[in-house]
């Protein structure tokens, strides 16, 4: 699906700055078959010269949002509905609340990932203090005769 103002696949425009697809698969440390992917997937539409792909710089944008959505675990889908909404939002209030509804959801489910992250490393420190007090039982500072009197 074309993306609203998207210019034609074979208008290059000679003031602009172009990516191949190589160049970008390089800075993404990522395959070109990959992103051959996406744009077979509709998430990315680089403009073409014969055979050759060329990537303008939003769609190299575009390409980090989404590897990062994947990477944090955003599906394909749900990131094509993200930039379907995104590029038709402008001028409409209602498509803009619902784009914010949508961008609201993977956030939420970081922000509860990142509280079980936080308690799974205060558990892991834990029990880390645990093992080390068994294991290295001279690591424990030393109480002088007189702390030992004080604290048992």
């Amino acid at each position: 699906m074309a993306r609203p103002g998207k210019r034609p696949s074979d208008a290059v425009e000679s003031n602009k700055i172009y990516f191949s697809i190589s160049k970008l698969s390089e800075e993404f440390n990522v395959t070109p078959r990959t992103i051959r992917h996406y744009e077979d997937e509709g998430l990315l539409e680089p403009a073409r010269r014969g055979q050759t792909r060329l990537f303008t710089e939003a769609d190299r944008k575009r390409l980090a949002m989404i590897l990062t959505g994947t990477r944090v675990g955003i599906s394909l889908a749900k990131l094509r509905e993200l930039f379907d909404l995104y590029d038709n939002a402008r001028g409409s209030k209602k498509r803009g609340r619902e784009l914010l509804v949508l961008l609201g959801q993977p956030r939420q489910l970081l922000n509860r990932q990142r509280a079980d992250l936080d308690v799974m490393m205060e558990e892991l420190e834990q029990m880390e203090k645990a093992c080390r007090a068994v294991a290295e039982p001279s690591a424990e500072p030393r109480r002088d005769h007189a702390q030992q009197d004080l604290f048992g």
